[in-house]
């Protein structure tokens, strides 16, 4: 049984006027803060009001980077050539670290984001331009990626440090991968439900397939989406539940003094 967890969310995901989700309240309740970086959602305002709100809650804060797919939401795959990956990379996280910088904060890692995230769990070049930006900028980031896929080795073995990352309200496969959003009931919604799930997976290292086998999983972060549907009232649910098998929430990454 897991006895201290990380509870992360995607927040800073809205754009100029347009506002997706309630930032504020689901950083009232998280640990780690995935902060969108400009190539899926994101701008310079919403990013230093973003990180200035979670630095001064205790929440760490890391760089959610993305294909270069604005309108998309970074939700569909780019056929970027290694480098041109890498240098995405790179300046995704340079940008938040100089935006961190400014409010008195720090990027305390890194998460990929939608098809990037999906896409490297299994892609090796893909998977290594992403590694290769984190070696280049500060190969001290931890990398977040699914829990079981081949990317946490290969970037364990590039001398990274690696969380494996659960999700709460995503249905899995029975091959511990995501189903897919294409796919009905990809996403789950009902807070009740997830919360227990959550806390049986925390008891028991187990996740309910969609074909309703056991698939094992171990993570040290458990990741609800911040622009579902109802996402505060999940968020609390999650932290609610956890709390109350007697399971600590804190971040996997300690306040960095850098």
């Amino acid at each position: 049984m897991a006895t201290i967890l990380d509870l992360n969310a995607d927040v800073g995901e809205g754009f100029g006027r347009w506002e997706l989700g309630d930032d504020d309240a689901v950083l009232a309740t998280v640990t780690s803060a995935n902060v969108a970086c400009g190539f899926h959602a994101g701008d310079p305002a919403t990013m230093t009001r973003t990180v200035r709100t979670a630095h001064e809650r205790g929440v760490a804060v890391g760089a959610h980077v993305s294909y270069r797919d604005l309108a998309g939401f970074g939700r569909r795959y780019v056929d970027a050539t290694e480098d041109e990956l890498t240098g995405d990379v790179v300046y995704q996280i340079g940008a938040l670290q100089a935006i961190a910088r400014s409010v008195g904060a720090h990027v305390d890692y890194v998460k990929p984001h939608g098809a990037l995230y999906n896409t490297i769990a299994s892609d090796e070049r893909h998977a290594r331009a992403v590694i290769t930006a984190l070696q280049l900028v500060d190969p001290a980031l931890p990398l977040v990626g699914l829990a079981g896929s081949p990317l946490l080795e290969t970037a364990r073995a590039a001398g990274l440090t690696v969380v494996a990352e659960v999700f709460a309200d995503r249905a899995y496969t029975p091959g511990g991968t995501l189903l897919s959003r294409r796919e009905p009931g990809a996403v789950l919604h009902d807070p009740q439900e997830v919360a227990e799930r959550v806390v049986r997976w925390a008891r028991t290292g187990t996740i309910t397939a969609v074909d309703g086998s056991e698939v094992r999983v171990r993570g040290e972060s458990v990741c609800v989406h911040g622009d579902s549907p109802g996402a505060v009232e999940m968020a609390r649910a999650v932290r609610s539940g956890l709390e109350g098998a007697g399971i600590a929430l804190r971040p996997f990454r300690a306040a960095d003094p850098r």
